[in-house]
């Protein structure tokens, strides 16, 4: 198998596996249009009476034809008064029924537009607050980009359901039975000439169904490779030149460009074939028509009027079918989305909190591990058998190398991920007895790698949350040496940063992430290498203000740099997920072990 034929099969889940068409997903999908059920019946009422005057209009040639044009003309060249007066009576009848057919397919239109769009805000809503819930596991197993496009060009699929799909199919329907009615009330012989090509329409369309949902298969497959390495390398640009590696990048995406290309083509080609044949058959048809229609106004049992209707109609009987096979991708895609979709509202949410304990009501402010352990993956245990107490206004350090669990201890802290055995308390009480809002509100934290939103500094040291005062904020600022480079900004404090704070050092970003967490006013604070990437120019402000936080607050500070964690009640050194030393600065330096070694990496 080619490299390029694999890559149909990288993203499987993007890939159409199941039905062109799903009952118990349609289903659940008209579930949310259920709000807007009586639109919809609206919907259906519209569509009920335009498809019956889209067949009243070509009756009212009909009558024409075979009524007032053909006795208007008397013996002698003079014409009947009463037979143009009939046929100006028809003739206002079809100019009524036209601009009501207008009319009526406006709001046929808008109403289902409306419908649609609404049924997406909703959808789209849902998925964004599902997502807002998903535990940080869940973000470890699904790419970033991929939920992107859950919310986004997935919902737009459905769209294009609702808003053209169902309606259109539904009308479509209509029109060939309201069609097939006609013609059989009208010649039931020459109906039966028309609906003879039926049976090999439904056959051509039925292979070409086939073809054309295994080639989308293949096309969707290609596609989400080819997104998913258009994402990879742009976020990698810098890797990607740095090593000279333009070129042989270039060519990769090129392969993968060209599968797509011709999976593309071939649901191309399926079309170009289907469309053509479905013309022949029609065309043969229209032959049959004349054939049986000349014998039939031979012989006087058929007037021209009906032989008029019956050749209307058979160019409008066949348009229906070539509509609903041109809508099958719509139908497949929207499928296809539908089933991702409901894979991430399937997704299980957060652990409801366990039964409270008689504990639960009391507040100490202690925090304590008891014997944890905890794998990411099966039996890897990042942390074994951890034990350790943070007391009430202690400053509580955690050093280690690099892949020691120091950032797991965080993560458990935060209720990002329980311990898989052991316990971790809040007051004496299992954190899960907690709930997570609850909880999560006494927390602060502070990471290495500060995230800052694209909104005013005001909003991004508020965080949402109006009951803190523009005062406060600024209080905050000033107190951890940010005003300073705040006001330099245009627009001070209402200046809306870049994406993620592009435009500030990594100082200053650390400096806001500090006034954020003061602003709340946690009862623990946790940092996480909050000074790891600090540059040299702002390096004593972010000392100072970092003092300045953790002073007389309860505190968890996992620290790369040593120096920032010298005045620790207790430091807590982890070796391979286990807990190894524990004591001051002083007393782990005369212990002259772990510590002591990680101390002379850095100041000798």
């Amino acid at each position: 198998m080619t490299r390029a034929a694999k890559s149909s099969e990288a993203f499987p889940e993007d890939v159409v596996l199941g039905k062109a068409f799903d009952r118990r997903l349609m289903a659940r999908l008209l579930r949310y249009a259920l709000p807007y059920r009586r639109r919809m019946l609206i919907v259906v009422a519209l569509i009920l009476v335009v498809t019956c005057l889209g067949v009243a209009s070509p009756i009212i040639f009909k009558l024409a034809i075979d009524g007032p044009l053909r006795s208007s003309v008397l013996p002698g060249g003079t014409t009947d008064p009463a037979a143009l007066h009939q046929l100006q009576l028809l003739c206002l009848a079809f100019v009524i029924i036209s601009a009501a057919l207008a009319v009526l397919r406006f709001f046929e239109s808008y109403v289902m537009a409306t419908i649609g769009q609404r049924v997406m805000l909703d959808l789209r809503a849902e998925v964004f607050r599902h997502l807002q819930r998903m535990p940080v596991a869940y973000y470890d197993r699904n790419p970033v980009g991929r939920l992107v496009t859950r919310i986004t060009s997935d919902i737009e699929a459905l769209s294009e359901l609702f808003t053209s799909g169902v309606v259109t199919f539904l009308a479509d329907i209509m029109i060939l039975v309201g069609i097939t009615i006609t013609l059989i009330c009208v010649n039931a012989s020459l109906a039966l000439v028309t609906l003879a090509a039926l049976p090999f329409l439904l056959l051509v369309t039925f292979v070409f169904r086939y073809k054309a949902r295994q080639y989308y298969r293949e096309q969707r497959g290609h596609l989400a490779h080819l997104n998913a390495f258009t994402q990879e390398s742009i976020q990698g640009i810098g890797i990607i030149q740095v090593f000279r590696q333009e070129q042989r990048n270039f060519q990769r995406y090129a392969g993968i460009n060209g599968a797509y290309l011709n999976a593309f083509q071939k649901t191309v080609t399926a079309y170009s074939i289907y469309f053509p044949v479905v013309e022949l058959i029609g065309v043969l048809a229209l032959a049959g028509i004349l054939a049986r229609g000349g014998r039939l106004l031979d012989e006087g049992s058929v007037t021209f009027g009906s032989f008029y209707l019956f050749w209307h109609f058979l160019g409008r009987f066949f348009q229906p079918i070539r509509d609903m096979a041109e809508r099958y991708n719509v139908l497949q895609a929207a499928m296809a989305s539908a089933e991702r979709i409901f894979k991430v509202l399937d997704a299980p949410l957060e652990p409801p909190p366990l039964p409270p304990s008689p504990l639960a009501q009391r507040r100490d402010g202690a925090v304590e591990f008891r014997n944890v352990w905890f794998a990411y993956k099966d039996s890897e245990y990042v942390l074994k058998d951890v034990s350790f107490r943070v007391n009430p206004g202690e400053m509580v350090a955690i050093v280690g190398a690099t892949g020691a669990g120091k950032s797991t201890v965080v993560n458990l802290l935060c209720r990002f991920y329980d311990p898989v055995r052991g316990s971790l308390t809040f007051d004496g009480v299992d954190a899960r007895e907690h709930g997570l809002s609850k909880l999560r509100r006494r927390l602060g934290l502070v990471l290495q790698d500060v995230f800052l939103f694209s909104r005013s500094v005001f909003d991004n040291i508020r965080l949402g949350d109006d009951s803190i005062p523009d005062a406060r904020v600024i209080e905050c600022a000033r107190h951890l040496n940010a005003e300073q480079f705040i006001l330099r900004l245009p627009g001070g404090f209402s200046h809306v940063l870049k994406e993620r704070g592009g435009t500030l050092s990594s100082g200053e970003r650390q400096l806001l992430a500090f006034a954020r967490a003061l602003a709340h006013d946690p009862e623990l604070l946790i940092l996480d290498e909050a000074t790891a990437h600090v540059d040299t120019q702002t390096e004593a402000l972010v000392q100072d203000a970092l003092e300045k936080l953790l002073s007389n607050r309860t505190s968890v500070v996992v620290a790369h740099r040593l120096s920032t964690i010298r005045r620790a009640h207790r430091i807590i050194v982890l070796h391979k997920g286990e807990v190894r030393e524990c004591g001051t600065h002083a007393e782990l330096l005369a212990r002259d072990g772990i510590y002591a070694r990680l101390h002379q990496l850095q100041y000798i």
